[in-house]
């Protein structure tokens, strides 16, 4: 498959990656971008221009093989920033030791340590300084 699509009138687009595709409403996605490319290995393979306020409408990220996109909140549009509830994303990874010492170091804080798990795996949790709370699962043997 092709790793960009063209749209009509526009730049050539990244390929959209996963079947169903977190987009999180965050303030600060560029600062936000910059922290999931440190804390998870993310590579931003697309973003709009920051507009006259220092807001970005739209910033996509391909963070182990799936995307992740972001943008700030433009209450003006109707998309108001609420804090982040009942929810959260979940990486599924071959060394969680790794992912985790990585987002911790980048400043994401420790929710739950990783442990082993009633369901035959190591899990920990995480909570980014944007307020989203991150799950990494590594299945044992």
């Amino acid at each position: 498959m092709n790793a960009e699509v063209q749209c009509p009138g526009t730049q050539t687009q990244p390929q959209v990656r996963g079947g169903v595709v977190a987009y999180l409403l965050v303030n600060g996605a560029s600062k936000a971008s910059e922290f999931y490319q440190r804390a998870f290995a993310a590579t931003e393979v697309a973003r709009q221009p920051v507009d006259e306020k220092g807001r970005t409408m739209h910033v996509h990220l391909y963070v182990n093989g799936s995307s992740l996109m972001l943008c700030d909140p433009y209450p003006e549009y109707g998309h108001a920033l609420e804090k982040p509830q009942a929810f959260d994303l979940m990486l599924q990874v071959d060394d969680i030791d790794a992912w985790f010492a990585r987002a911790a170091a980048a400043g994401a804080e420790v929710v739950q340590p990783v442990q082993e798990m009633f369901w035959g795996a190591r899990y920990g949790q995480l909570r980014d300084p944007f307020g989203v709370r991150w799950s990494m699962n590594q299945p044992l043997g």
